[in-house]
């Protein structure tokens, strides 16, 4: 494994690789130097052509989101597997020609939603599937907190949103069909910094989500509300509650007019917590030797820009947009 981008993201990227087995951390790279001490004995090269001249299989991708397309096709061009951290570019448009070149390359190419692997929504999907909420109404979310001094090259939809985009059309399993979105600017910044977006599945879900970096308590919450009851997951804890409907839904068909919900029991399962980046790495280890894995598509990672392009456009328009 090959790494570029030493930052924020990258140190902890270099951490875990080595702690997976069947990854070797041979390289790493950042032309703006190694501030955080991760590089060990390595050389710290000076950009992703020096990366590639070291003999790498695959790479991590973690340099700011708009150089992501530049670093992603130079290792398409040179037959490197990669895994780009999220948005897997800066535009759609881009994110397009990044999952082109390594299809047409035949390279495995993921991007790093790293909340797909948080313990409590893959036991949220895990049992959403398994049939415990029947059918599901609605999903919202929740991601609030203070401004993180790292980010400059986009705003909160860009960076926070996608997150919510990602794991909400993977829980529905479903894309989106449309997105009305209000954002403002707060901090005087170019881009914005707080969003909240309606929106409606394919498969008829609603979904609702607030993100914003000006909040002084820090958020993370995940919920699916369906016929049986809601699931909730605490993404920043990784615990998930199921508090079930007192009242099934063929009792409501049998009344001549709605009487609506009762609060039943509630169950707070018990997970294994395992470190979500772990996870991650793990999963793109076991795609790449063929094994059965749980990765984000690159071609998901294009989705994904489309909706939050959707949500920008509709908060300069202040229209809902069809994807």
């Amino acid at each position: 494994m090959g790494l570029i981008g030493l930052g924020s993201m990258g140190r902890h990227h270099a951490r875990v690789i080595r702690e997976v087995e069947g990854m070797e951390l041979v390289a790493v790279a950042d032309p703006v130097g190694d501030r955080h001490g991760v590089a060990g004995g390595l050389e710290v090269l000076a950009d992703v052509e020096a990366l590639i001249g070291a003999g790498i299989d695959a790479a991590m991708v973690a340099v700011p989101t708009y150089l992501h397309e530049e670093v992603a096709l130079a290792l398409a061009g040179a037959g490197v597997h990669a895994l780009v951290e999220k948005p897997i570019a800066a535009t759609a448009e881009s994110g397009e020609r990044v999952a082109a070149a390594f299809a047409a390359a035949g390279l495995l190419g993921a991007v790093g939603y790293v909340e797909r692997c948080n313990p409590a929504l893959l036991e949220m999907r895990a049992r959403i599937e398994g049939g415990e909420l029947g059918e599901v109404f609605q999903i919202t979310t929740s991601r609030q907190g203070p401004f993180p001094s790292r980010i400059a090259d986009v705003g909160v939809v860009k960076d926070l949103a996608t997150h919510d985009v990602d794991l909400t059309a993977w829980i529905a399993q479903s894309r989106y069909a449309m997105v009305a979105g209000q954002i403002a600017h707060r901090t005087g910044r170019e881009h914005e910094d707080m969003v909240v977006v309606t929106g409606r599945l394919e498969n008829e879900i609603i979904v609702s989500h607030t993100v914003n970096w000006l909040s002084p308590r820090k958020v993370r919450e995940t919920v699916a509300t369906g016929e049986k009851g809601a699931f909730i997951a605490n993404t920043l804890t990784g615990d998930l509650t199921f508090v079930a409907n007192g009242d099934v839904r063929s009792e409501w068909e049998r009344s001549s007019h709605f009487r609506g919900v009762s609060e039943g029991d509630s169950i707070r399962y018990a997970l294994a917590r395992r470190e979500p980046l772990r996870v991650e790495q793990e999963n793109f280890r076991d795609a790449l030797w063929g094994r059965p894995a749980q990765i984000v598509s690159m071609e998901e990672g294009v989705h994904t820009l489309h909706v939050v392009e959707a949500i920008l456009e509709s908060a300069a328009a202040g229209r809902t947009i069809a994807l």
